[in-house]
């Protein structure tokens, strides 16, 4: 991939502004290929006629653990590598439950070549941020082991992989090591949401009766977690830890005879410590089992969850298995296509949909999942199966199945044109997941050739669709699963009597699609004229204003190979909300952007862009609205139009706003439900002293709107305003403009916003000694705790808020050690700075954790030790690198993209500030010094002005 120079310019200086190498080892030489004979043939494409993908580089070490290597650039320097084993919770005994994911975080704790604690600080050393960058992951079936190293170096390269392989071969399994590490496990099981872990664990005890995947969650139990001992774990390292179920995967911007000579160095002398385990049986679904059940959950809204279980089979990956699959894929998404239709026009339930899915090895299924519309969830279940019976009995019409294919041509066609700006970690993702089902990858081109084969084959007809409708449904075992907040009589034999009518009666014509053009868009009169033109910033982005007011930010860029960002701010955002009350905002990002444009309803509108890249999404910044969009050169102008007819004359379809206030209200309750929740809901309105402009309104404020108050509020906002255009991708700089010109230039000038009086300031909370505290309905050994400190906000001041991003990542990795590593009384602690540049106030640092409500006091203990340490005393040169490197890679690695420089630059227009500011971030960023962030603590860490928050259980009512 190729960059300009300007990107260059930038990742370059991030990383030699760094006042210390990251790295002054050399790397080994690689190991002479005759010491160790590796099987070279392209293992996994056994079985397999698809066509191989070369730039992959396949072997097999005499130990028997694979591997697969290829060169990527993107982002450029990163290498992204993966260690998967083949070991995950279903190969778990009774008394082991859990101790798969234990293993992964021993792992990451220490090992043969690092003690405990510092592999972390090492990947910090060489820019690997700690979770983002570095971390495992545990599921039924896989143990995978993920570092993304950026700006890897030979010697950062091979120093990681010794890292990996001690972690797989000989992870750290002492007592010591187990007691540090089994509280922070306990507390991860901890703060999972009860309600959302009850009902896991009852659906997958109904749907997968009789297998190891019904009671074989990763996480374990809490009785096998606390009796696990050194010896018990070391067993199943032992026993399931092998080389040969171990397979590397290593994408990235390195020669990959470096890749294969650092597995052959450090994995090569690999020894299992036994004879190989039996294969593990995973079972089959049992017809006689049980086929449906009813949950009370009072915190979640109704549900009910469908399944047509087949036992799960190996199937070699062959070109005709996949034309297969993807005719059956096309009939999953036309009944899908026909249900969201029947709940846009105010069906009984709010969302219901089906998917295809190979679980763990265990069972194909076929799932279909129900969202009613209120507790009365028999009409909704009843009119989801009419649906579906519909699609097995009716074979749909050739132009229904054209549409769908257009539209799975159109993504397919679309990953060949972004294949060269793929990411690297992407691929060795994609590696993994083929793996872990047994499949194999192929190129984007390839996968395309395989579906126009199949339209040369006219597989695509209404019979193979019908069939295929059949297939899906048809299984070895069904079940069925209800979760009501309250409690329903007989709701198991209710669902049960609507599970067996026959509801082919039911079945009704289907309304053939309207035919809708762009020309029924409005017309936004001659193109605009342009008023001025100029280069901004040292990327060279033309900025561009129009004789209507508009202005325009336009970079051609070929960075991201066929991709067009669209962005269009307009208004004044959060500022020109009512202040004092909550108002119908929260309900835009769904039903603003469903409810049409015109006489377009959101089915006319689906219908004008199939197989198009045309999309609009819609969100609330503090100074601006947003429409965005991600397109392609060939689908620019009429992205334009669509986002431009949004705003001269948007449709007020009533539908999706009764739609969001149902879903809203069914939802209300689960944030009661666990501390998490309670966060979500109210701590953006409290961080900002109350104010209702944030957050998320309570029950009544939803129960209360109307389509006519939604538009109320919404037609002058869309109407008023400055009007900001961004346009970033691959597209030459002409036609660009001239499709602006012809829609956003061309419209009417628009009229000022109005601001409320107030509207642009934000209130911090009032200091406080005691937390303010809410409570939930949630388990009683989960709680919450905030603590925050106000710091500032607007363009003037980017320059502190990127080096407050410093402090708050130092700040962050001493809570972590703190409250995780040595205490292990919270999973994911962490510390935040938001600086809004669309705000002169309104920032804060803020540190929140999850922990045990007797861990409170000890969250605010340390969280202001740390805090007064920090203004007292000066880092150290070591911890300044291992906050530094991480955050300037990471910055490093993102401006490689669109969506950073579109950040950065958003509002650029009408404040020249944040234009100038971009010039700045390597010098910003760069400049950190000890003595920098020692003044930000004094200035804004201080003592006496952070404002605390806890959400704690509910106090039992006395005699409870």
């Amino acid at each position: 991939m190729r960059l300009t120079s300007a990107r260059f310019a930038l990742a370059s200086a991030l990383a030699l502004s760094l006042a210390f190498p990251l790295s002054a080892q050399t790397a080994p030489a690689p190991a002479p290929a005759a010491q160790v004979q590796v099987d070279r043939s392209p293992w996994l494409y056994k079985g397999s006629d698809l066509p191989q993908d070369k730039a992959w580089i396949f072997g097999a070490l005499p130990n028997g653990l694979r591997y697969a290597v290829r060169r990527n650039g993107v982002p450029p320097g990163q290498v992204s590598v993966r260690v998967r084993v083949d070991a995950g919770s279903l190969m778990e005994t009774d008394a082991e439950r859990g101790f798969a994911h234990l293993i992964e975080h021993l792992s990451f704790r220490g090992s043969e070549f690092v003690p405990d604690g510092e592999a972390k600080r090492i990947w910090q050393r060489l820019g690997v941020t700690f979770g983002a960058d570095s971390n495992a992951q545990t599921s039924p079936t896989q143990t995978v082991y993920k570092l993304d190293l950026p700006a890897a170096t030979p010697a950062g390269f091979d120093e990681s992989m010794k890292i990996l392989s001690g972690m797989v071969d000989s992870p750290g399994l002492s007592a010591a090591a187990l007691d540090a590490e089994r509280p922070v496990v306990l507390a991860e099981q901890r703060e999972q949401p009860g309600p959302q872990r009850r009902v896991g664990d009852a659906t997958r005890g109904l749907f997968f009766a009789g297998q190891p995947l019904a009671e074989r969650s990763p996480i374990g139990t809490a009785e096998t977690l606390t009796a696990a001992t050194p010896a018990a774990v070391k067993a199943f390292h032992d026993r399931w830890y092998r080389p040969d179920r171990t397979v590397v995967i290593i994408a990235g911007d390195i020669d990959p005879a470096l890749m294969e000579a650092a597995i052959v160095r450090h994995f090569a002398d690999w020894r299992p410590a036994g004879p190989a385990p039996a294969e593990p049986d995973f079972g089959k679904p049992d017809p006689e089992a049980r086929t449906s059940a009813a949950l009370v959950e009072p915190a979640m809204p109704p549900t009910i969850t469908l399944a047509t279980l087949r036992p799960w089979q190996y199937n070699d990956d062959t070109a005709i298995f996949n034309q297969k699959r993807i005719v059956d894929l096309l009939a999953i998404r036309l009944i899908n296509r026909r249900l969201e239709r029947r709940a846009r026009a105010g069906g009984s339930y709010l969302a219901a949909g089906a998917e295809l899915d190979d679980v763990s090895r265990s069972v194909n299924a076929t799932f279909v999942n129900i969202q009613p519309l209120g507790e009365d969830w028999e009409p909704a279940l009843r009119d989801v199966r009419v649906v579906i019976a519909d699609a097995m009995t009716n074979p749909p019409t050739q132009a229904e199945i054209d549409r769908e294919v257009a539209e799975i041509d159109a993504a397919m066609k679309a990953s060949v044109d972004t294949a060269p700006v793929e990411a690297g970690a992407k691929q060795a993702d994609d590696m993994v997941q083929a793996l872990d089902i047994r499949e194999t990858v192929t190129t984007p081109q390839a996968a395309y050739e395989i579906l126009q084969d199949m339209k040369r084959k006219k597989m695509f007809t209404p019979e193979a669709v019908l069939a295929s409708s059949k297939k899906v449904f048809a299984g070895a075992a069904t079940r069925a699963m209800i979760v009501t907040p309250t409690p329903s009589a007989n709701a198991e034999q209710r669902l049960n009597a609507v599970l067996a009518e026959d509801v082919t009666g039911l079945i009704q014509g289907r309304k053939a699609a309207a035919d809708v053009s762009f020309d029924q868009l409005p017309r936004f009169g001659k193109p605009g004229k342009v008023t001025s033109r100029s280069k901004v910033t040292e990327l060279g982005i033309d900025r561009i204003s129009f004789a209507n007011g508009v202005n325009l930010l336009l970079w051609p860029t070929s960075a991201e190979t066929g991709r067009v960002y669209v962005r269009v701010r307009f208004g004044r955002g959060y500022q020109a909300l009512p202040k004092g009350r909550e108002s119908a905002a929260w309900a835009a990002d769904y039903a603003l952007v469903q409810s049409g444009i015109g006489k377009i309803d959101q089915n006319g509108l689906e219908a004008l862009t199939t197989a198009r890249r045309i999309g609009m999404d819609f969100a609330i910044d503090d100074d601006a609205f947003e429409l965005s969009a991600m397109t392609s050169a060939e689908d620019l102008a009429d992205q334009l139009k669509l986002l431009a007819a949004k705003l001269v004359d948007p449709g007020w379809d009533p539908n999706p706003v009764i739609r969001a206030r149902a879903a809203a209200i069914a939802g209300a309750d689960s944030f009661d439900s666990a501390p998490a929740g309670v966060l979500a809901r109210d701590l953006e309105r409290l961080i900002r002293g109350g104010d209702p402009r944030w957050g998320t309104p309570g029950r009544e404020t939803i129960a209360r709107l109307t389509p006519e108050a939604f538009r109320a509020l919404w037609e002058p906002l869309l109407k008023t305003g400055p009007i900001e255009v961004m346009v970033f991708g691959d597209v030459k700089a002409e036609p660009a403009l001239a499709a602006v010109a012809a829609t956003f230039g061309a419209m009417k000038p628009r009229q000022p916003a109005p601001v409320p009086p107030g509207g642009a300031s934000v209130a911090f909370p009032a200091p406080n000694t005691t937390p303010e505290i809410r409570y939930h309905k949630g388990p009683e050994t989960q709680a919450a705790a905030v603590i925050a400190w106000p710091t500032g906000g607007g363009s003037a001041g980017i320059a502190e808020g990127r080096k407050l991003q410093a402090l708050s990542a130092l700040f962050s990795d001493r809570l972590l050690d703190r409250l995780r590593s040595q205490e292990g009384a919270s999973y994911s602690p962490q510390v935040i700075s938001d600086w809004p540049v669309g705000l002169d106030n309104g920032g804060r640092i803020m540190a929140v954790g999850l922990v045990a409500p007797d861990k409170t006091d000890l969250f605010f203990r340390l969280a202001r030790e740390i805090a007064a340490d920090l203004a007292a005393n000066p880092i150290t040169r070591d911890e300044l690198r291992r906050v530094m490197a991480p955050l300037m890679q990471q910055v490093a690695r993102s401006s490689t993209g669109n969506s950073f420089w579109l950040r950065e630059l958003e509002g650029g227009t009408f404040d020249p500030a944040r234009i100038a500011a971009a010039d700045t971030i390597a010098r910003d960023y760069g400049t950190v010094t000890p003595a920098d962030l020692q003044a930000l603590a004094v200035k804004y860490l201080q003592p006496g002005k952070d404002w605390s928050f806890v959400v704690l259980p509910t106090p039992a009512k006395e005699g409870e």
